[in-house]
């Protein structure tokens, strides 16, 4: 990722809609797969500025790795104060077989090269013990490039299809897969397909602070999303994409 990106990130990832409304979903989604299983140590697989990690690690009290293959996001991680961060690269897992419970990987996968993002779920599954689970999100459907995208340097965007077919292959079963972020999709296709373009202006990080009213009428969907995917239900598209699968025995 852009290295830029990271001060961007750090400066508003407590509060930012965005940012807020995903571990929204996150939690809705993986907490019913979590009941009745004993998480000994999870691993965060591009634990990005260590906020995610710091959360878990101080309010849930779970035992999470943060491993990062940037030095940049590993620092703003040290600065929260985040336990045990690993400077590794996650098609190459500096850990022995089967050493997770969970493994949660994040908007990381998109900027791998072509090719290495099967290395990386393989690497997984491999460090999961048998049972354990998987909870990947990636950046979904090429045509929602934008701006942004360029300027974290998103290399690749995933569709249920192939994404169903990478885990498949890496040796983890289904649980659930389901795009999120997706009641905006009319406005967020607009803007990056119309009004960016029009413009031509040049890649900007789109994570920047917004009008408290704004940030909190932004959230809303995303709320409504997380109860929805609770309830069982999916979204046929979406800005992300969310699956949760089981390493096979």
């Amino acid at each position: 990722m852009n290295p830029a990106e990271f001060a961007n990130i750090s400066s508003v990832e407590r509060d930012f809609w965005w940012y807020r409304g995903m571990r929204t979903i996150l939690f809705r989604l993986l907490d019913p797969y979590l009941s009745g299983r004993k998480i000994s140590r999870a691993l965060d697989a591009g634990c990005g500025t260590g906020y995610f990690c710091h959360l878990l690690q101080t309010k849930r009290q779970w035992p999470v790795v943060p491993l990062d293959i940037s030095w940049t996001g590993l620092r703003h991680a040290r600065n929260l104060g985040v336990a045990l961060p690993v400077q590794g690269d996650i098609a190459q897992l500096p850990f022995a077989d089967r050493a997770f419970d969970l493994v949660i990987s994040q908007d990381v996968l998109s900027h791998l090269q072509p090719g290495d993002e099967q290395l990386a779920l393989r690497e997984f599954a491999r460090v999961l013990a048998p049972g354990g689970l998987a909870f990947v999100r990636t950046p979904a459907l090429n045509l929602l490039r934008s701006r942004h995208s360029e300027f974290i340097h998103e290399r690749q965007r995933f569709t249920r299809r192939r994404l169903l077919q990478l885990t498949a292959e890496a040796g983890l079963r289904p649980l659930r897969c389901s795009y999120a972020n997706s009641l905006l999709l009319p406005v967020t296709f607009a803007k990056f397909r119309l009004w960016e373009p029009l413009l031509r202006r040049p890649a900007a990080s789109g994570v920047e602070p917004l009008a408290p009213w704004l940030d909190h009428l932004l959230y809303q969907p995303l709320a409504i999303e997380a109860a929805w995917l609770a309830a069982g239900h999916n979204f046929p598209a979406g800005q992300s994409l969310i699956f949760i699968g089981e390493k096979i025995m």
